[in-house]
């Protein structure tokens, strides 16, 4: 898009759905000198409400910020320093929300990972980032166990569920999953820590501020690569500052501060979506988040809602699809329901029209990326009349302060209503890649350009709407999966001569993984693949289909792979 379009298309989605909502935020980013004045003043100020739920335990806003400052002064005094990595390895509880702001108060840099990587997949996070401090679910560290020599890691902190629940609710929970479910292997790792040990020592130090900037990096948030490797995603102060901006900016004053709003926060913390929306911009409204853990397990989720009235929830195609199929969901009563956003892959349409059927509000999408800190679009809202609103399958208007235009395969600017690839500049796109110039060259040019990837259409309104991934990657219930990765594991086992991954559709998960390959031991079996592929990759990347082809894959001149062709 030119400059002349955008405009427009700023007069007609300001005017048309939110009037007063300025066009431009980067004024209020220079009232926050970094994220720990974005917390500590949304901290102070809803100080007696109750911040978190987990497990039926509730936390509040000043024990957040308590215990927080006790984890950043217990940091502090391990030796952590200001630029330090700390990787974040856990569930949704009570411990992460903790965790993440002593990371930030101590002035180092959040490192989210996902707890159900396997060795494989964590030893090179922890390379790649350097980072010495881990905390980490004690269901995961036999992982870690197993590749923590190898690593700059110095220092361990173990959390258990329990830890925070009381002491009678703790340890019978912490006695439940260990020794009734077993869902927690034998580890050992010398010297590691406690977290409420840490917590303990914490209390008893002095956290001492540290000098932070805007343009300093707060977290590295790692997402997959066409190389098969995750790269470490830059985002600075400044880059969530502005997200955060742009996301109460889109909410106005629609929600009444006064009045506390209950979130369901089915998506993982650890994941940019849902930190930005369900962590950061739901503490800048003094939201009350309840926090699901497994949000695959419905029977579970439902159990923990049963007496929960909540307003607004957040999640992806196959969570909602997951909570309809539960009968008890279907039947309660959802009049307090104001708000459903749905962002990480696309809302199936017969979804959104059961969603609607059965809760009386529509599901309102967005669209970003882990490079945008992460919200590009998101559909504008009228909470007066949402229960009138229809879902539209569009991913919605550009943010404030969110330039967007489309490029055609020839380079050269796409019109409206044409297709082209999505490319997004403004205060949230990422600084680069994290020691990777190559790579962030590819995708953010000299005036802050970023190449999505994604090839979509903008309408005369302002609306845009997704057509196709330009690149090859799979999206497995709003998670990333990249075929070079599998790929790159599947050629790994000595039967296979050659291996491609294609994404199939599904009804359920989005997209599912399919490879072909091409025998070396004609004996090789599905089954000896697939428990091959278990030990490298994460449960959603492990293909659900193989095809055995006795032929040469299909490829170009230059010998790679024709994805297209399988497809």
């Amino acid at each position: 898009m030119n400059a002349v379009s955008q405009e427009q298309t700023e007069r007609i989605w300001l005017n048309a759905y939110l009037p007063g909502v300025p066009t431009d935020i980067e004024a209020g980013i220079e009232d926050y000198p970094s994220l720990r004045e974005v917390f500590l003043e949304h901290l102070h100020k809803y100080r007696d409400r109750v911040a978190y739920v987990s497990i039926g335990t509730e936390m509040t806003y000043a024990a957040w910020q308590a215990q927080g400052i006790a984890f950043a002064a217990w940091l502090q005094a391990q030796g952590v320093r200001k630029g330090d990595r700390v990787a974040l390895m856990m569930p949704n509880c009570l411990q992460y929300p903790i965790c993440l702001l002593g990371t930030i108060l101590a002035g180092a840099v959040v490192v989210n990972v996902n707890p159900l990587y396997t060795s494989h997949e964590l030893k090179h996070l922890l390379k790649d980032s350097g980072a010495e401090t881990v905390v980490i679910f004690e269901n995961f560290a036999h992982n870690l166990e197993k590749v923590v020599a190898g690593s700059t890691v110095k220092r361990v902190v173990i959390a258990a569920i329990g830890d925070l629940l009381g002491t009678f609710k703790g340890a019978a929970m912490n006695f439940i999953l260990r020794r009734v479910q077993k869902q927690v292997p034998a580890f050992n790792l010398p010297g590691a820590v406690r977290f409420n040990t840490a917590l303990k020592q914490g209390r008893g130090l002095t956290h001492t501020p540290v000098p932070l900037a805007r343009e300093e990096l707060a977290f590295l948030q790692y997402t997959g690569g066409t190389t098969g490797d995750a790269k470490g995603v830059m985002l600075s102060h400044r880059n969530i500052i502005a997200n955060l901006l742009q996301a109460k900016a889109w909410v106005g004053d629609q929600l009444d501060q006064n009045q506390q709003e209950t979130n369901v926060t089915l998506l993982p913390l650890y994941h940019i979506f849902s930190l930005t929306v369900n962590c950061l911009m739901f503490m800048c409204l003094g939201g009350r988040n309840i926090l699901i853990a497994n949000p695959r397990d419905v029977k579970r989720v439902q159990m923990i809602l049963r007496k929960e009235r909540f307003n607004g929830i957040a999640g992806v195609n196959t969570l909602f699809n997951g909570l309809l199929e539960n009968a008890e969901f279907r039947a309660r009563d959802f009049s307090d329901l104001r708000l459903v956003i749905a962002g990480g892959m696309a809302t199936h349409t017969a979804v959104a029209k059961r969603w609607k059927e059965v809760t009386g509000l529509p599901i309102i999408e967005g669209y970003g990326l882990t490079e945008c800190s992460p919200v590009v679009s998101i559909s504008p809202i009228d909470i007066s009349r949402m229960r009138d609103m229809e879902f539209t399958g569009s991913i919605g208007v550009p943010l404030p302060s969110t330039w967007v235009r489309f490029i055609r395969e020839d380079g050269a600017l796409a019109d409206i209503g044409e297709q082209g690839e999505l490319q997004v500049r403004g205060p949230q796109v990422m600084q680069g890649y994290w020691q990777r110039p190559k790579e962030t060259a590819e995708v953010l040019d000299a005036e802050g350009w970023l190449s999505t990837g994604d090839i979509g259409v903008m309408n005369a309104q302002g609306f845009i709407r997704l057509v196709d991934r330009k690149k090859d990657m799979i999206l497995v219930s709003g998670f990333n999966v990249y075929p070079n990765e599998i790929e790159d594991v599947v050629a790994l086992h000595p039967g296979v001569a050659e291996v491609a991954a294609i994404g199939v559709e599904d009804g359920v998960t989005g997209e599912k993984v399919k490879i072909v390959v091409v025998r070396r031991d004609p004996n090789l079996t599905q089954e000896q693949l697939l428990a091959h592929c278990r030990e490298y990759l994460t449960g959603y990347k492990v293909p659900k289909f193989v095809e055995f082809r006795t032929e040469e894959l299909p490829k170009t001149t230059v010998g790679k792979v024709l994805r297209r062709a399988l497809r």
